[in-house]
């Protein structure tokens, strides 16, 4: 699954992976301190706790909703856990999922994603986390019901799985707080400008299209690279370049960060991880044939409707990756795109 470890690599790259030794051999198996950041009450979850600085902790009310509940496989119910995979070791990713300045606690939106849609089905959430390619061998084998880890919907994928989508999969403009540039959602916009990307990602292909089509327009985009995020970041504050175009989950915690220092900087727009002709689409991720989907994304609809969603998606800063509705295996990304 080339496409998806391409993405992690990039945030690594945009120096957005929190590498946390300490407490880092807790995150193997369950999150020992799911009361302290899931479920500390009946009806009431706290999310973005121990975050570092990438979300303000606030505790929301969420109660268990039996009419959903009742769409569960009976398996699942059994133990009244909801077995939740994370794919963030040997390294986490701020503010997807990642060791919190406890030293212990998962944090991040995925996990607190996972933690609120537990609490809907009225199940603890038992959070556990791998490396990557033993997030889908613990799917596979039934450690674990559901993903929660920035997977993308992909028709290769939906062959041996099935989706609740629940967020946008975008890339992301970053620019000082000051600039008044915006991406416009057209590469035209992008003529005159200077653009910081990373090597090898998806975000350089898309980039490098782009500035083709304008040089047949006799137009110009320049594109830069940087060895680290300390580098590009820094030509973005002495103006060297106009902006950086990276994953958007990682910029968002580089704004969160810088908010309030003389570095601060902004949101110019996103696009689609998909490209042009399709929104790609972050989603819960269970056995094909599981009858978990449905479930999910009913959990999903639940918290949209009733205003959880949002507030979990604006304290994480990632407002601008909503979704209207939580979709069942919708049009993924095909296998000629990955």
């Amino acid at each position: 699954m080339p496409r998806r470890r391409s993405r992690l690599s990039t945030l690594a790259a945009a120096g957005t992976v929190l590498t946390l030794a300490a407490g880092l051999s807790a995150c193997g198996s369950s999150d020992d301190a799911s009361g302290s950041s899931g479920t500390v009450a009946k009806g009431s979850v706290v999310i973005g706790a121990f975050s570092n600085g990438a979300a303000r902790k606030t505790v929301l009310d969420v109660p268990e909703v039996a009419a959903i509940r009742a769409h569960l496989p009976k398996s699942v119910t059994a133990d009244g856990k909801l077995t939740i995979g994370l794919g963030m070791l040997p390294a986490g990713s701020a503010p997807l999922g990642y060791v919190g300045d406890d030293q212990k606690t998962l944090t991040g939106s995925e996990p607190d994603l996972a933690r609120l849609i537990a609490a809907v089905l009225g199940l603890q959430p038992d959070v556990k986390n791998s490396t990557w390619e033993n997030l889908f061998v613990g799917i596979d084998s039934g450690r674990t019901e559901a993903g929660f880890s920035n997977i993308t919907d992909t028709e290769e994928r939906k062959k041996k799985y099935e989706f609740a989508c629940y967020r946008q999969d975008n890339l992301g403009f970053e620019v000082r707080k000051d600039s008044d540039w915006n991406f416009d959602g057209t590469y035209k916009s992008l003529a005159g400008r200077t653009v910081a990307v990373g090597a090898g990602t998806n975000q350089e292909k898309l980039l490098l299209e782009w500035r083709d089509k304008l040089a047949a327009e006799g137009k110009k985009l320049t594109v830069k690279y940087y060895q680290e995020s300390n580098s590009t970041y820094l030509a973005l504050n002495s103006k060297k370049i106009d902006a950086y175009f990276g994953p958007n989950p990682s910029l968002s915690y580089h704004i969160t960060r810088t908010a309030s220092t003389p570095q601060a900087t902004r949101s110019a727009g996103t696009f689609s991880g998909a490209g042009v002709s399709l929104q790609g689409l972050i989603c819960a991720t269970a056995k094909k044939d599981s009858g978990l989907a449905k479930p999910l994304s009913e959990a999903i609809n639940y918290l949209i409707k009733n205003g959880q969603y949002t507030k979990w998606l604006r304290t994480w800063n990632l407002g601008n990756e909503a979704v209207k509705s939580a979709e069942v295996n919708p049009p993924g990304l095909p296998a000629t795109n990955s």
